[in-house]
């Protein structure tokens, strides 16, 4: 159940738990100081959920950070003041902090992986946090880590907290870290982004489970988000940032309904959930979509040729270590399906459905255990290696990092330019001329050609393997997961280029994700796979408007913002 999405009221005589008032953070530099937050206000009463909504480096972190009293380097406060539970706790001792830590603010940080530690047992990392904080007497911690880890909505607990976080999953890593995080049930709790990396029904749940823990503890929540759908729907207040400053205030409904600064408006109408969510409202009313809501050809391309078709593909994999039946795992199952000249075909599912493995397959990267990719009405598996060779002239890739995918010791001109050296593709100057004719291409500018991939943003690197993948004039672009790491701002900008590089240059897409709002933006058809198997293919707007099977429902039914009544 949903928490109501206005502002609760409080009453005149309700102390805030939390309030920043003109906080500044600053960092030094070799060049100077930078000032990451400026003068920031905010406001949480007890019990109260409110979330910080903004893109990469707008202060968000920095804010949660300084709360907290865990700032990074040479952060530190210079100005302004944070007052939690009545007391100004802008500068306390190292000591002081300690004993806020935990019982009085918990932390549920971003990135599971790396914030517990891969050679502990998960049950020891939840003792470590019980034992800081005092929370039962030591005879009881054994069965309080257990209910701590049952709280967090991990089953068969005990034999879970003898596990390493490897063996858990990443939703289960996160409710791990939840669970650290309320252990000693604080009144307040951070969560940093505490759900971007998995997938939308994972998310839900999660989230879902984090709102009925806090609720029923009375804890106040501060969500850092860059999806102000999913803010939106599980917040009362959204406080938005960009570059440093607090933009914007209010109820969530207001300000997705009424936003008032030009930062929050393009948030507004750049999030991919609330643009789905903007399409299925119009549908339901009858409203023709325009092409700027349909950030893809969407609307359903007339091509019926197919440029590849896959056929009862199979792929098997020995499990190390397991015998019998469990030795084999059959992680696509007897998958079919074509995609359409000059359309988009999203490959749709959850972490483990198969999606990767099928795109791997299309790519030739891995042989299938049975079944067949043909290019073209080429069968990929009887080319030789030098005509294989020719063929992935045809079929590009962009992978989902754009910080793994780019060789960090390589120029930017390297990088682009690497395909045409290795294919011999002109001369030495038309190599050039090509690369800035790319670079152009994917609205970048030609003094980037000197710098490295540390130098960009991560918008600027997925741009770069964008224009890589271009650059020996494929037919066929496989993006698996190419925008899942980026802001909603610069996700938007990549979906826009990518659809105008498709009408410009009559691309066709692959598109491998696990996000069903940017589904509905850009693609023309539709693949769901669930555990190897295919269990629905239709048109986009088939799909959304009638899906036929429970997983496919769900999978939409999890899409933040869509419990959310937006106005056209």
């Amino acid at each position: 159940m949903l928490k109501k999405l206005e502002a609760q009221p409080h009453p005149d005589d309700a102390n805030p738990l939390l309030r920043l008032t003109n906080l500044d953070v600053t960092f030094t530099t070799s060049t100077g100081t930078v000032t990451a937050v400026r003068e920031a206000n905010l406001t949480i009463y007890p019990g109260q959920t409110v979330a910080i909504v903004g893109e990469s480096g707008s202060g968000k972190s920095t804010t949660a950070a300084a709360i907290i009293g865990l700032l990074p380097g040479t952060g530190k406060v210079t100005s302004g003041s944070i007052e939690f539970d009545g007391a100004d706790i802008t500068h306390l001792s190292p000591k002081e902090w300690v004993a806020i830590r935990g019982s009085g603010i918990g932390m549920v940080p971003q990135d599971p992986m790396t914030n517990l530690n891969p050679v502990w047992r998960i049950g020891t990392q939840v003792k470590e946090a019980l034992k800081a904080n005092n929370v039962v007497p030591k005879s009881e911690i054994g069965q309080r880590v257990a209910d701590v880890l049952e709280e967090a909505g991990l089953p068969d607990a005990e034999r879970r907290a003898k596990q390493y976080p490897h063996e858990f999953s990443g939703g289960m890593r996160q409710r791990a870290l939840i669970g650290i995080g309320m252990a000693a049930n604080p009144k307040l709790l951070i969560a940093d982004e505490p759900t971007s990396a998995l997938d939308v029904t994972v998310q839900r749940r999660i989230l879902d489970h984090l709102q009925v823990l806090t609720e029923e503890k009375g804890t106040a929540v501060l969500f850092i988000t860059h999806d102000l759908g999913l803010a939106a729907e599980r917040a009362e207040q959204l406080v938005v940032m960009h570059r440093g400053r607090v933009v914007e205030s209010g109820p969530a409904l207001e300000i997705l309904q009424h936003p008032q600064h030009p930062y929050t408006k393009r948030l507004v109408s750049a999030a991919p959930s609330l643009a789905s969510q903007r399409i299925e409202v119009a549908h339901e009313k009858g409203i023709a979509v325009t092409d700027e809501e349909l950030t893809g050809s969407g609307a359903g391309s007339v091509s019926t040729s197919e440029i590849i078709r896959v056929e009862n593909l199979v792929k098997e994999f020995d499990v190390r270590g397991a015998k019998g039946e469990a030795k084999i795992l059959r992680a696509v199952d007897d998958v079919s399906f074509g995609v359409r000249s000059g359309t988009t075909l999203a490959l749709v599912g959850e972490s483990g459905s198969g999606k990767s493995t099928v795109a791997n397959m299309v790519l030739n990267l891995i042989d299938p255990t049975s079944g067949k990719v043909f290019f073209k009405g080429e069968d990929l598996s009887t080319l030789n290696s030098k005509d294989l060779f020719k063929m992935r002239r045809k079929l590009q890739v962009v992978f989902q990092n754009p910080y793994g995918s780019l060789d960090p010791m390589y120029s930017i001109f390297r990088v682009v330019e690497e395909p045409l050296r290795v294919h011999n593709i002109g001369s030495k100057k038309e190599r050039v001329n090509k690369v800035v004719d790319l670079l152009d291409r994917v609205a970048l500018p030609r003094s980037v050609m000197r710098r490295y991939p540390n130098e960009l943003s991560g918008g600027q690197r997925q741009r770069v393997a964008i224009a890589r993948a271009l650059a020996l004039d494929p037919e066929v672009v496989v993006l698996d997961e190419a925008v899942s790491a980026l802001d909603v701002l610069v996700q938007n900008q990549i979906l826009l280029l990518l659809n105008d590089l498709q009408a410009d240059l009559g691309l066709t897409y692959l598109f491998i994700t696990h996000d069903l709002a940017v589904v509905r933006l850009i693609a023309d058809d539709v693949v769901v796979m669930e555990k190897g198997k295919i269990v629905e293919a239709a048109p986009s707007d088939q799909l959304f408007d009638d899906p036929q099977k429970e997983y496919t429902r769900e999978l939409i039914d999890a899409v933040p913002g869509r419990k959310i009544q937006l106005a056209l």
